[in-house]
């Protein structure tokens, strides 16, 4: 676990933070007591999380691995990217194409100093600091410009992150901005949670309920609707099999399960751009 008697400047180790949670849950060791604490009150409510939060690598391994080796990207972007765990997108990507390029872009200095750590050495992968809801000071950064060339398809991945944006901080609009400035070719992956809405009360149910605990420990969480969370994607076109339950999406023999409990409360798809 982290060393609670030493953390980096600007780290509040009596505040649960959603990146060492999702640590957590995917049984990782870079995390507070306060945010154990918290996983294990996510665990009580929903007890499969854990599996939820296995799943969501593998969707975004799959994802990887299809930008690459079937749409011909080598370089990618991913905003949110969290505490590193096994199956990195740089390792993923480069075990295919060794030259892919990656930036890591995410707000927690927790965050920052793990992966730099992990990436020493590395002439392909970055990682900078960097807020979603301010998408023009990431496209702008110098070490992403550096990195990625934008007349290029670049692969834009937010995986768990969207949700974690409040309806207030526009992230619709976030999302128009950042595919805007990506070139033709370029795809974009979003897992995100999902409210199924009435016609299933309890997911509904269980949705709000979950809202609600994450409001009240993050200030932030939002289980959106299918059209909210297809409004990301705008004119893009989905890949197939569309947006769906994370496991349902082009899975692999070890992905195959009953998609039922929480997968139904949590979507992902790919978009392209044409």
């Amino acid at each position: 676990m982290v060393d609670e008697e030493w953390t980096p400047a600007g780290i509040d180790p009596t505040k649960p933070n959603v990146a060492r949670v999702y640590d957590y849950l995917l049984g990782g060791k870079d995390n507070f007591a306060v945010d154990r604490e918290l996983g294990e009150e996510i665990l009580r409510m929903v007890p499969d999380a854990k599996e939820a939060g296995m799943a969501n690598r593998g969707f975004l391994r799959r994802a990887v691995r299809y930008m690459v080796s079937e749409a011909g990207v080598r370089q990618f972007l991913d905003i949110g990217s969290g505490l590193p765990t096994q199956g990195n997108v740089h390792e993923i990507a480069q075990e295919l194409e060794p030259q892919a390029r990656v930036v890591y872009v995410d707000n927690d200095p927790v965050v920052l100093v793990h992966t730099r750590a992990l990436l020493e050495n590395l002439d392909t992968t970055a990682v900078i600091m960097g807020d979603l809801c301010r998408p023009e000071e990431i496209l702008e950064n110098k070490t992403v410009r550096r990195f990625l060339d934008f007349d290029e398809p670049i692969g834009l991945l937010m995986i768990s992150i969207l949700h974690h944006i409040n309806d207030h901080e526009d992230p619709v609009g976030i999302t128009e901005t950042l595919r805007a400035a990506l070139a033709p070719g370029s795809h974009m992956a979003i897992t995100h949670f999902h409210n199924p809405g009435p016609e299933r009360p309890e997911d509904e149910a269980l949705a709000l309920a979950s809202e609600k605990q994450f409001n009240e420990r993050f200030g932030t969480g939002r289980w959106r609707t299918r059209e909210e969370i297809m409004a990301y994607f705008g004119d893009w076109e989905l890949v197939e099999p569309g947006l769906v339950q994370m496991p349902a999406w082009r899975p692999d023999v070890a992905g195959r399960r009953t998609l039922n409990g929480v997968f139904q409360r949590v979507l992902g798809g790919v978009g392209r751009k044409t």
